[in-house]
């Protein structure tokens, strides 16, 4: 349905304008033009927070199809697989960082040809169909793993296959999801008005919220359906809720406000890369406006998307230098001659990468919650009380999602008023603050967990309780781990949202997006990496190494620690980073 009978030509670019469907079915206007700009009464109508619910209640019932698969995914690798504990933690590793991985590719069809709208649309078909298959492969007899009457369960080559099949295509369906829910929901508030300009901030820690919601539901209900049900009651509903994430998505496709993709930012970054060194030997006038504008100088018109200058990188300006090669048969070799828009995008990626690296260690500390933490819970007392109610490990997970919806309001409504008065700045602590404050209160989660463990393998040896299964010890010592990480999550996760949202160019913020996930990804595979050479380490002489099968046996304390030390290391690189950044907004 049309959102206006009659437009007049606007020469702005289009920014924001309502989905839209037209004869043939495209979400943008034929024209170009952007809706609002000569009919202001279709901007009252259009994104804001009205838009807002139905991106945050996508996210949210995804979050718990996505949590309900990875919070007690080792232990399924474990009990119904059959794995060892180092190859159980190491594929979950691995899936997870495969998980945050393909958001580059989403991001880049979501900038260069889909847009975000239909990136998300398309993506999520795949995300549920893998959902489908993972239930089917918990369930159907010949699919599902094969258990004895002593519960010992085993699965075969082809079982795991699909099992894993269905996993992995749950990990391309993020990749078109990821990346592009928090930016499209920053979309929706204009950069151009103050007064939606501020709100912006404040969606960024209810994206986070809606996020934990799902994830609360999935520590708590489907983590006690998959050990005391079954693991296709287990993965069914987490499959039911992606459907309800679907249909929650498209709800609301009359009142998003889209931006139309500009084309593949990482072939406009490696031509500059490639202009740059062919004409390395030329020089950079001294009159920047001398360097060629090109077709999107005025396309990129506005002060609120053209990248401003930076004296800093000089070197790819001479991407920018025109000469007689740059021009084939009258028309521009764009591995040759590229704008000064296209240099300016590079540099402002390039100087976001030593931030970005930062955040792969704090990731990698994140992990443990859906992995080490799990497998030190089991080790513990999982009885709740005298009445026989046992605890699923994983479950303990809740504690860190209660940790985040607890500190979310906290952090938006107190803290950021208290930073006010003390910083002056609009949002209390800059975007940089509020990651290194939860890069410091990460470290405490490592020792929290390390200090329980030799409290844990004390009472392991005073008691001679090594062939025991559960130590007489609650699990809920593990409470304050728990917690810790999710105050963390609150200040370094979020910030690394805005940041990396705020910080790039227009054209390319699906893709920064992307690139924050990938220290999750990254922090994953590093976590996975350091459990192998670990255990390589610490059983070269035949013992059983920090994490053996029975916990009992080893040094899971020494593996937190090691964290806890590399995060310190992490911090002092931080702080040194962030002293000499200087925003772009």
């Amino acid at each position: 349905m049309g959102m206006t009978t009659s437009r007049k030509k606007d020469s702005r670019p289009v920014t924001y304008q309502a989905v839209e469907q037209g004869e043939d079915d495209s979400i943008y206007t034929k024209d170009g033009t952007v809706d609002y700009c000569n009919n202001p009464a279709n901007k009252l109508i259009t994104g804001t927070w009205k838009a807002c619910p139905y991106i945050l209640g996508n996210e949210c019932c995804e979050r718990l199809a996505f949590y309900g698969i990875s919070s007690n995914l080792l232990l399924y690798f474990k009990n119904q697989l059959n794995e060892h504990s180092v190859t159980a933690s190491n594929n979950r590793s691995n899936w997870t960082g495969t998980c945050y991985a393909t958001p580059l590719l989403g991001a880049y069809i979501a900038d260069a040809y889909l847009g975000r709208y239909w990136t998300i649309a398309s993506f999520s078909i795949i995300y549920a169909f893998g959902m489908l298959l993972l239930t089917l492969s918990a369930s159907v007899p010949g699919l599902k793993p094969i258990c004895s009457e002593n519960n010992v369960c085993y699965a075969t080559e082809f079982q795991t296959a699909v099992c894993f099949i269905a996993l992995y295509l749950v990990a391309l369906g993020t990749g078109g999801i990821k990346p592009c829910v928090s930016s499209y929901g920053a979309d929706q508030f204009d950069d151009a008005d103050e007064t939606e300009k501020k709100y912006k901030s404040s969606f960024f820690n209810w994206f986070y919220f809606s996020i934990n919601i799902g994830a609360l539901v999935a520590h708590s209900v489907l983590v006690w359906i998959q050990d005391n049900v079954g693991w296709g009651w287990g993965f069914g509903i987490p499959t039911l809720a992606m459907a309800i994430a679907i249909v929650s998505f498209f709800s609301g496709s009359k009142i998003y406000r889209n931006q139309k993709p500009v084309g593949s930012p990482l072939t406009r970054l490696f031509q500059v890369i490639v202009a740059s060194c062919r004409k390395r030997g030329k020089k950079i006038p001294d009159d920047i406006s001398l360097l060629y504008g090109g077709a999107d100088a005025e396309l990129l018109s506005t002060e609120r998307q053209k990248p401003k200058h930076a004296k800093y990188l000089t070197f790819f300006e001479k991407a920018a230098v025109e000469s007689e090669t740059d021009y084939i048969e009258g028309s521009i070799d764009p591995w040759r001659l590229c704008t000064v828009t296209q240099v300016e995008e590079l540099k402002s990626i390039i100087r976001l990468l030593p931030i970005w690296a930062t955040g792969i260690m704090f990731s990698a500390v994140y992990n443990q919650v859906g992995n080490l933490f799990v497998l030190q819970g089991s080790a513990m007392d999982i009885r709740l009380g005298n009445a026989g109610f046992e605890i699923p490990p994983a479950s303990l997970g809740i504690f860190d999602t209660i940790s985040v919806i607890f500190w979310v309001p906290v952090y938006d409504y107190f803290i950021v008023s208290i930073a006010k008065k003390l910083t002056g700045h609009r949002s209390g602590l800059t975007q940089l603050q509020r990651m290194g404050t939860g890069l410091f209160i990460s470290i405490f989660a490592m020792l929290s967990a390390a200090v329980l463990e030799v409290v844990r393998l004390g009472i392991v040896r005073r008691h001679n309780y090594y062939e025991l299964d559960h130590v007489p010890m609650s699990i809920f010592w593990q409470v304050p781990q728990y917690f810790i990480v999710g105050c963390a999550e609150v200040f370094t996760f979020i910030a690394q949202l805005e940041f990396f949202y705020e910080q790039a160019p227009d054209s390319m913020r699906s893709m920064s997006s992307a690139l924050a996930l990938t220290t999750t990804s990254l922090g994953s595979y590093l976590s996975s990496l350091l459990v192998t050479l670990v255990t390589a380490y610490s059983t070269r002489n035949g013992d059983p190494g920090w994490i053996p099968d029975n916990l009992n046996y080893g040094h899971l304390h020494y593996f937190f620690l090691l964290l806890a030390a590399l995060s310190v290391v992490n911090l002092v690189v931080f702080i040194l980073l962030a002293r000499g950044y200087t925003y772009n907004r």
